[in-house]
């Protein structure tokens, strides 16, 4: 036990917390709203309730269905990935652990809609004037995050970590 917790799953309780608060925050909107229904929230940001039945920015969402085992299937083989990456990391490379986390916890949380719903419930709605974001939620926020905490560590990695020149 002692070694797994000297692994990147170290911070596996991140992706826990990222699930629940996904979780809880689409259950509350399920529950409080009508689907569609928009509350404004401050200046930029509504609450609007939305079923996602494709991907990021509704990619392939009216494909009949197909797409839900599609997303599905890939969002299994990017958390096993994750998983396997986490167990080689050392849990001292904290960013790239974190990163890793929330990636998992939001895949999860949108994994776990697709299945059961058969869509992603989507609820943050960003706009500006009449232009508004694709609508998003917490398990979106998570990649997102994610993601753009790998793209840091790239820059903040020294070079010594960086890949040796090939012989």
């Amino acid at each position: 036990m002692n070694k797994l917790f000297s692994t990147g799953l170290r911070w596996i309780w991140l992706v826990l917390v990222v699930i629940v608060i996904d979780f809880a925050s689409k259950q509350w909107v399920m529950n409080n709203m009508q689907l569609h229904e928009t509350q404004p929230l401050i200046p930029f940001l509504n609450l609007f309730y939305a079923h996602n039945y494709g991907a990021a920015f509704s990619f392939l969402a009216d494909k009949g269905g197909w797409q839900r085992w599609f997303f599905a299937g890939i969002a299994v083989a990017i958390v096993v990935s994750l998983l396997v990456m986490m167990y080689r990391n050392d849990a001292r490379h904290k960013l790239t652990n974190i990163a890793y986390a929330l990636i998992i916890g939001g895949a999860l949380g949108n994994l776990f809609d697709r299945a059961y719903h058969g869509f992603v419930v989507d609820f943050i709605d960003f706009y500006v004037g009449n232009w508004h974001f694709a609508t998003f939620n917490i398990a979106d926020c998570g990649i997102c995050i994610g993601a753009a905490l790998i793209v840091l560590e790239g820059f903040l990695s020294p070079k010594s970590k960086q890949a040796a020149p090939k012989v």
